[in-house]
């Protein structure tokens, strides 16, 4: 394992810091949080909005970011966090910075979180905000999920779920969470030490939901490799040095298999939760590009 001099220079300065995983769901919020002003601002809007979205449980909060001229679609951001952490203000940069390149608005939901919320509250509210995005941005503007990690695990789950009733232009799944097998060779390889480790993994799996789900293929879609028929044309990003990094494998493979059409990218020399410091680094930069490249010419395609 080669690291990045950004990255090795970055675990070197978290040396000590406590796992996500050693405390509260708080406390782990509270760490995130904290690397907000590190990452720094985001490009400026025409607009930014922070509005409600209805959904079965009530509703959930959200910021829609508008770019400068006409959106050439909507892309609805499901952030990451393994369904316990992040917040509207830690993707706030990212969003941004996704609307100006790719020329698409974005809608990011505050979607509810475990374990306050376990499964399936975050999965319900992100399939009604991409129910809502579709009233939005208008029944003939493309549409396009994205989302990084548990993020990317909620925005492929609820594509699946609406297949048939909304039409996506493309989806976007940022080394997600795609199976709960913990003993993968990258779990083995990168497990300790990194910014992701398996023990959180773990912790975030038994916050969200009960043990006896963890396959179900609403938790981890790649149990649903028989049924992916008829999802958008995906990008899927890995980082190399991930613990996920084997299971994004097989979920590409599975999409592929299925007949969906993928492009894969793979960050050399990087770990997971990499695309939120596309501010700081080269290959970070790099990827949200590719991603709001990819989102551009899917809006075009569907046009």
């Amino acid at each position: 394992m080669t690291l990045h001099p950004f990255i090795a220079a970055m675990l070197e300065q978290l040396k000590g810091r406590p796992a996500l995983s050693a405390g509260s769901p708080e406390d782990a919020r509270a760490m995130v949080a904290a690397a907000r002003a590190v990452i720094g601002r985001g490009p400026a809007m025409a607009g930014v909005r922070d509005i409600q979205i209805p959904t079965r449980a009530g509703s959930v909060a959200a910021r829609l970011y508008r770019p400068s001229g006409a959106p050439a679609g909507m892309l609805v951001y499901l952030h990451g966090g393994g369904w316990v952490v992040g917040a509207l203000d830690d993707y706030d940069a990212l969003a941004r910075t996704l609307a100006a390149q790719s020329g698409c608005a974005v809608l990011l939901p505050d979607y509810r979180l475990a374990p306050e919320h376990p499964f399936p509250a975050g999965l319900e509210d992100a399939v009604d905000a991409v129910l809502h995005a579709r009233t939005l941005a208008g029944p003939e503007a493309p549409l396009l999920v994205a989302g990084d990690s548990a993020g990317a695990n909620l925005a492929v789950v609820a594509a699946r779920k609406l297949r048939g009733e909304v039409a996506l232009a493309g989806q976007v799944l940022i080394y997600p969470v795609a199976d709960s097998d913990f003993d993968r060779p990258s779990y083995r390889e990168f497990g300790a030490g990194l910014p992701l480790t398996r023990d959180d993994m773990v912790w975030f799996f038994r916050h969200y939901a009960p043990e006896a789900l963890w396959t179900s293929p609403d938790i981890a879609p790649l149990r649903a490799a028989h049924d992916l028929a008829g999802l958008p044309p995906t990008l899927l990003v890995l980082a190399e040095c991930d613990v996920l990094a084997d299971e994004g494998r097989a979920f590409a493979d599975a999409l592929e298999g299925a007949g969906v059409q993928v492009a894969r990218r793979k960050a050399e020399g990087v770990t997971h939760g990499f695309i939120r410091l596309h501010n700081l680094f080269d290959v970070a930069a790099r990827e949200v590009e590719a991603v709001a490249d990819f989102a551009a010419r899917a809006s075009r395609a569907a046009n």
